[in-house]
């Protein structure tokens, strides 16, 4: 009975949350363009050194803000806080654009959601070496919670699979940006 009520709710959830008008069409030109973006963007991270991107500059303020704003849940909580306001931020971006049918922007902040990664799964790996500048800390966030989740031996074991999620997410992120391009017919222009 509880499963069938789960499946309602969330049904009428998924109707609310789809565009009513469907998904944009995705020019040719817009495809090129992102694609170039995307392109150049991820070439820039595979060869990274530090792993930290021009954008992990925005994620930093969000994760910061993050602390803050889940700190009124408990100490461990607060820490994981800024991971999660990094993931949570670029979520409510996409839902709010996936409502609206946008669709280059849904792309845009799935890839974004998902370019977290790299830098979380950088920042996981670093829990036991403590090598990587910090803000306001003397300690990693990662290695107060993998401590406290007595896993900190496997920070770079859990911090690799992260950002094997991020790459994995871009790309498909992109993927589906060309394949809506596919899918969705181009409307004519009305003279």
């Amino acid at each position: 009975m509880q499963a069938g009520r789960i499946r309602r709710v969330m049904g009428e959830w998924l109707r609310w949350l789809w565009p009513e008008d469907g998904f944009k069409p995705v020019s040719r030109g817009a495809l090129i363009g992102w694609g170039v973006f995307y392109f150049l963007f991820l070439l820039n991270a595979a060869f990274d050194d530090d792993g930290f991107l021009f954008i992990d500059h925005a994620n930093l303020m969000i994760h910061e803000a993050g602390h803050l704003f889940f700190s009124w849940a408990g100490y461990y909580t607060m820490i994981l806080g800024g991971t999660l306001g990094e993931l949570i931020v670029p979520l409510l971006c996409a839902l709010v654009f996936f409502r609206r049918g946008e669709t280059a922007a849904v792309a845009f902040c799935a890839f974004w959601f998902f370019e977290n990664f790299l830098y979380i799964g950088t920042y996981m790996s670093d829990a036991r070496t403590a090598a990587m500048p910090l803000v306001g800390s003397e300690e990693s966030d990662w290695t107060i919670l993998f401590t406290h989740w007595n896993v900190l031996v496997h920070d770079r074991t859990i911090g690799g699979w992260t950002r094997g999620i991020g790459w994995l997410g871009m790309l498909a992120a992109v993927a589906w940006l060309a394949w809506m391009h596919v899918r969705i017919p181009q409307r004519k222009p009305q003279w």
